[in-house]
């Protein structure tokens, strides 16, 4: 990575500011808004060759936003909280005319006529949108590639994907195009990307900010729904972020609280280290281990919780979403050529319901038990078996929410648990280790706001330290974590519906510990390499 582009203030090119300290300096007319977009432009075309993360650029129109934006200071008009500041928007939501193409070729002439509501918020707050980020094919796998637009590589380590499908949001974040951006999450599409990336990400409540795209999962699809989340380098720039796209609400929901007025002193968090399909990669633990210890000086306390299976989201998610046997999905693709990943859920989807027993025989053959166990649960399932589906994904959630009452100590308030299984996956990798682990999409089955933040990287030693099975699941973990020193690693804090107060709360805690510590991801050594 370069070293950056001038203007700056004090030590710190603009596209190394954070998103609050952007706005004020914009606000103060210290620096231009031509100059803050001039310089995330110039950073994005520096690194963007490397990553493949911007696939739609507006810098024609983004400068010329820009000026105006200069006029309206000058002339000491109302000014937004967001004046000036350039933002990122991954490719699916619609901004007004350009494509939204979920990595469909056909949609590749798609011009969108307004803006998605929450992109409409960040503009109105004055945000000025520079470009829009690569997606996964359908936005249906945690890594980030399409026919349309190619791969997008990790800035970490280009032979690893920076996660999906918001993994073009992420990267550029981390990689200083752009300070804010706003993605989508149905299965930890928000968080897996901020996991791998090292930054932060968060996932609102199922019903903050439902997302109304319609080229992924049917938006009639409505057990686990897709919502729009915010990327950021800070937990405080990502709450900005959520408090400027979430208001007002899309649906009826409890106002956002104020997550600096949260104290933790007295607060329970529950720990959830294993969800029993995969075992977490060693500096997940470790991470765990450094964030709880971070909370309990600020005076939480760690309790034990009985949670229903958390290996039992998995079942929901892959049963719910593919309820229709992909038939949205696929008339969607017509004939547009296919993902290897998404021909791979059709081939499943589409085998006869005689057939599958034949078709787990052949996966067991071939060292693939896992994904074998997990034929049964692909639709196409008749309405009455959908709705006992639903019916049972209730049960679940109240589980759940009895678990959190009746943790030991007193009523839990949080869980803390990693991010995701395994660091950033080489790519291709998913298509054996689905969303590794239930760590991400458990809590979109819950429909609990969850976010990421990065805590550490992994050490050399922790690369073989957990022993892998023989299926191929299991290989492709252990090939994952070798050669994964130095990739960033991140826990995870998820609370009750409508509590990202308290999720953010915890998370600026955990920031500020890690923060300090020599092994924490620091952007800054990435942005000079």
């Amino acid at each position: 990575m370069g070293s950056g582009h001038p203007p700056s203030s004090g030590n710190k090119p603009l596209w190394q500011q954070g998103v609050g300290e952007l706005a004020a300096l914009l606000a103060s007319g210290a620096v231009t808004a031509a100059d803050a977009v001039d310089a995330h432009i110039a950073r994005i075309e520096e690194v963007n060759g490397a990553l493949n993360a911007v696939v739609v650029k507006r810098y024609d129109q983004a400068r010329e936003e820009a000026r105006a934006a200069d006029r309206k200071r000058a002339a000491k008009e109302p000014l937004g909280p967001l004046h000036g500041v350039p933002i990122t928007v991954k490719e699916c939501l619609d901004l007004t005319g350009t494509p939204s193409t979920f990595g469909i070729t056909t949609r590749r002439g798609h011009s969108a006529e307004s803006d998605d509501p929450y992109v409409a918020r960040l503009r109105t707050a004055g945000a000025i949108v520079v470009g829009k980020t690569n997606v996964a094919q359908l936005l249906a796998f945690v890594e980030c590639d399409n026919p349309l637009y190619g791969r997008t590589n990790n800035p970490w380590d280009p032979a690893r994907t920076p996660g999906g499908s918001s993994g073009g949001q992420a990267a550029i974040v981390a990689a200083g195009g752009s300070p804010l951006g706003l993605g989508t999450d149905i299965g930890g599409s928000n968080r897996v990307p901020a996991a791998f990336c090292g930054i932060v990400g968060i996932k609102p409540t199922s019903g903050r900010m439902p997302d109304f795209g319609r080229g992924s999962f049917p938006l009639g699809q409505r057990g686990i729904v897709s919502q729009v989340g915010v990327f950021a380098r800070s937990v405080a720039d990502v709450a900005l972020g959520l408090r400027i796209a979430a208001t007002p609400p899309a649906e009826p929901s409890v106002p956002l609280g104020d997550f600096a007025r949260i104290d933790l002193a007295g607060l329970n968090v529950a720990l959830l280290t294993e969800d029993g399909t995969l075992t977490p990669s060693a500096a997940y633990g470790r991470a765990v281990r450094q964030a709880s210890e971070a909370l309990v000086r600020r005076g939480a306390r760690i309790v034990a919780a009985a949670f229903p299976e958390p290996a039992q989201a998995q079942p929901f998610l892959y049963a719910l979403l593919s309820g229709d046997g992909m038939q949205g999905m696929r008339q969607l693709l017509g004939r547009s050529p296919r993902d290897f990943r998404i021909r791979q859920l059709e081939q499943i989807v589409k085998a006869p319901r005689r057939l599958r027993p034949f078709l787990q025989t052949l996966l067991r053959v071939s060292g693939r038990s896992k994904a074998a166990s997990l034929v049964p649960l692909f639709g196409p399932h008749s309405a009455a078996v959908h709705w006992k589906w639903v019916e049972r994904l209730l049960d679940y959630q109240v589980g759940w929410l009895a678990a959190m009452d009746a943790a030991s100590e007193g009523r839990a308030d949080m869980v803390l648990s990693p991010a995701c299984g395994l660091p950033a996956l080489r790519h291709g990798a998913s298509a054996e280790v689905g969303v590794a682990g239930t760590y991400s999409c458990l809590f979109n089955v819950l429909g609990w706001p969850a976010g990421v933040v990065p805590v550490t990287c992994v050490r050399s030693e922790e690369e073989s330290l957990i022993p892998r099975g023989p299926d191929i699941a299991d290989k492709t973990a252990a090939a994952t974590e070798k050669g994964s020193a130095g990739l960033p690693i991140a826990v995870q804090v998820a609370a009750r519906p409508w509590r990202e107060d308290l999720v953010l709360a915890a998370m600026a805690a955990i920031e500020a510990d890690a923060a300090g510590r020599p092994d924490y991801p620091r952007l800054q050594e990435l942005w000079r390499r």
